[in-house]
């Protein structure tokens, strides 16, 4: 198994410590006046999400976490269940409902997400950044609420509701921002 120096630790690097896969996700040089180098390191646990904090002298190393990240597409729901493909190799995965999270709220048929898999099982999936969804049930608008911030909900194709401006009308389709769950556009009208 491959090993990482602490002069390759950089954040967005994957290790494994004590038999779990970590991401790197903030690293600090620090070099005192006196004796040797240290890496403080903050990471996340990418099965329990949990985060950790670590100090590394120079010269410490780290096992590589064996940890592959690959872009996959949705197939269907069965039961509790999300089914995935990945488009190169055709090989399906199950990912069950406490990993996938809220993910279903961007899920239509061949959303394209990025898995991430951990000694050949998927432990976390991705959506892509931003999505495209019909809206199906929206209240109407009322006079005068383009010219002002006011919000409504609607419910889209997936089953999800998100606030909207009041102009956005059944029928609409909408562009989501996938990481802060919120209406970015109308796509047509």
């Amino acid at each position: 198994m491959a090993t990482y120096n602490t002069s390759d630790f950089r954040k967005g690097l994957k290790v494994q410590i004590d038999g779990e896969p970590y991401l790197i996700t903030e690293m600090n040089f620090v070099k005192p006046g006196k004796g040797n180098a240290m890496y403080k390191c903050k990471m996340k646990n990418l099965i329990r999400g949990t985060s950790l904090d670590r100090t590394y002298k120079g010269g410490d190393s780290l096992e590589a976490a064996d940890v592959e990240t690959t872009t996959v597409q949705f197939l269907y729901r069965q039961g509790q269940d999300y089914v995935f493909m990945d488009g190169t190799t055709f090989e399906q995965y199950e990912v069950p409902n406490d990993v996938a999270g809220d993910i279903w709220k961007y899920l239509k048929d061949g959303t394209e997400c990025s898995m991430t898999l951990y000694n050949g099982a998927a432990i976390v999936v991705e959506p892509p950044q931003h999505v495209h969804l019909e809206v199906t049930e929206c209240g109407p608008g009322t006079k005068g609420d383009t010219a002002t911030n006011v919000t409504k909900p609607a419910l889209v194709e997936t089953g999800a509701e998100f606030n909207v401006p009041g102009f956005i009308k059944e029928g609409n389709v909408i562009k989501i921002n996938t990481i802060n769950n919120e209406y970015v556009e109308r796509v047509n009208n």
